[in-house]
């Protein structure tokens, strides 16, 4: 079976100790136990989660995986992208740092080879904890190579040798993920372009770097890239930046970006790509009924995302999937009722975190639920995310457009950075929070933060709204000073602060005078 390790480029210590991890070259798969409780296909964080814990409440449990264990997360996706917007925040806080009177003009300069080399030390320090190893200590069977099914108790491994094992189970989860995919661009195959899956190989800084999508990829490598010293252009179909979050967080983030010094070629239409000899590639648009050609050295697309169900055999097991991915139910069950699923090749928040908590819910659902009782939904999550810019843009819960759409009535309360000392202090003080409560209540329904750390302080909210904690209850919570979560009490304060109303107020102006006097 042709197996490629394409992004374990350059292939030096670190990524050699990294394959040893999640793919070790001598691993010998071991003798099947049949049947077993639950047969996890893929091992990126839903496999990895979903086997541990079965494996951890007495399943005899098997994991395939037939490329890299600890999936897009570890090896092309969160870590290595965190890796570098760290970098590339040292970066601008160097180019900024005459603002607290530090000049560093006559001695900085910034290494992209050794940036990235830090990243790749990073990502394999992390990796034992998805390696083959420690999974195999957990007592689970780790086999790698491309699982597929061959009926409703049985499921095929070919290995990299062309040998097969074939595993008996009871229960069965595919948890194999997502990839990047070739959007309908004319000219697409005709460049070498990147996706997330390669471009934390690349060890040499473009001179001219484009992206194609403002999505959260597209977005957090375009500023990234910027700041390190590229020339960047980011092109986006839509009138704005992150076109699926709020607007106000978007106008925030194109301020930054402006000052960051990327072109933003918003509402580019007909687009065509074109190979130059030197071998950069040309994009050729249409913004705004004018035609514009643009060159760069590399191209990322951060656009288009595609289910890994090939070479699975889903219509041996009546499995129904199509381009969004396999068919679940709220219990996470395909159509197959011996077969679950669970993470990005299921599920429309394709988050890590996201992945961990429906993993949990197969495990109860697949294991330990009799009949119709003790089943958990996933709808019952309360899922937030983060996009890791600079500021950073975090969500949880319904957007103001999505209560009106579902007819929800909301009040919505606004505390801007501006006016936090914190954020004024550090110098981080565009951006807000916005707090979305059902009208006449302090019930939180949603809420969106614009902040340097905001993917930390939408933690506070994700608990309330998960505790149904009142936002007027976080306003009389009390917070460190000075703290950016300062923000959040803030509008605490507001809500509690419409409550004061005349009849209230009459009866404090009462109270007042018997305790002090008119």
């Amino acid at each position: 079976m042709p197996h490629n390790l394409v992004q374990l480029s350059p292939f030096d210590v670190h990524n050699q100790q990294l394959e040893a991890n999640v793919h070790p070259p001598g691993w010998k798969n071991p003798t099947p136990k049949q049947p077993y409780h639950l047969v996890v296909i893929g091992a990126g964080t839903a496999g990895l989660v979903t086997a541990a814990g079965a494996a951890g409440l007495g399943a005899r449990v098997a994991l395939i995986e037939r490329e890299l264990m600890g999936g897009d997360c570890l090896n092309v996706g969160c870590v290595p992208s965190k890796g570098i917007i760290r970098a590339a925040r040292v970066a601008a806080t160097v180019r900024d740092s005459q603002v607290f009177g530090v000049d560093v003009t006559a001695g900085a300069a910034f290494n992209f080879g050794k940036a990235m080399e830090r990243m790749r030390r990073l990502r394999t320090r992390i990796s034992p904890n998805d390696s083959a190893k420690r999974f195999s200590e957990m007592g689970i069977d780790v086999f790698f190579g491309q699982g597929a099914f061959v009926d409703d108790r049985t499921v095929s491994v070919t290995c990299r040798d062309g040998s097969v094992s074939e595993l008996k189970f009871r229960r069965a989860v595919i948890a194999t993920g997502a990839r990047a995919s070739a959007p309908p661009i004319p000219g697409l195959d005709s460049v070498k372009y990147l996706t997330n899956e390669n471009l934390f190989s690349l060890t040499e800084l473009p001179r001219r770097f484009g992206v194609i999508g403002s999505g959260p990829i597209g977005c957090e490598m375009a500023q990234a890239f910027g700041r390190f010293g590229s020339d960047v252009v980011l092109f986006e179909r839509g009138d704005r930046l992150l076109t699926r979050e709020d607007p106000d967080a978007s106008a925030v983030l194109q301020k930054e970006f402006e000052r960051d010094r990327i072109r933003l070629m918003l509402n580019s239409d007909h687009m065509q790509l074109s190979p130059v000899d030197d071998g950069s590639i040309c994009v050729s648009i249409v913004q705004n009924g004018i035609k514009r050609k643009t060159v760069v050295d590399q191209l990322l697309v951060a656009v288009g995302r595609a289910p890994n169900i090939d070479g699975l055999n889903l219509p041996a097991v009546n499995v129904q999937a199509d381009r969004s991915g396999v068919e679940v139910n709220d219990h996470l069950l395909t159509t197959n009722p011996r077969i679950f699923a669970a993470g990005d090749i299921c599920s429309k928040y394709k988050f890590t975190h996201a992945a961990d908590f429906q993993a949990r819910i197969v495990i109860q659902n697949a294991l330990f639920a009799l009949g119709p009782f003790g089943k958990k939904k996933a709808s019952n999550l309360i899922i937030p995310w983060t996009t890791y810019t600079s500021p950073e843009v975090a969500h949880v819960g319904l957007y103001e457009h999505e209560a009106k759409a579902a007819g929800v009535l909301v009040d919505v309360y606004i505390q801007e950075l501006a006016d936090v000392d914190r954020a004024i202090l550090e110098g981080q003080d565009e951006g807000f929070v916005k707090v979305l409560t059902k009208q006449g209540t302090d019930k939180i329904v949603g809420a969106t933060i614009v902040a340097e750390n905001a993917g930390d302080l939408i933690s506070e909210i994700t608990l309330a709204m998960s505790n149904k904690i009142g936002l007027s209850k976080i306003g009389a919570t009390i917070h460190p000073y000075p703290t950016q979560a300062e923000a959040i009490r803030k509008l605490g304060d507001q809500v509690n602060r419409t409550k004061l109303t005349p009849l209230a107020r009459k009866v404090l102006n009462l109270l007042r005078r018997i305790n002090v006097g008119s």
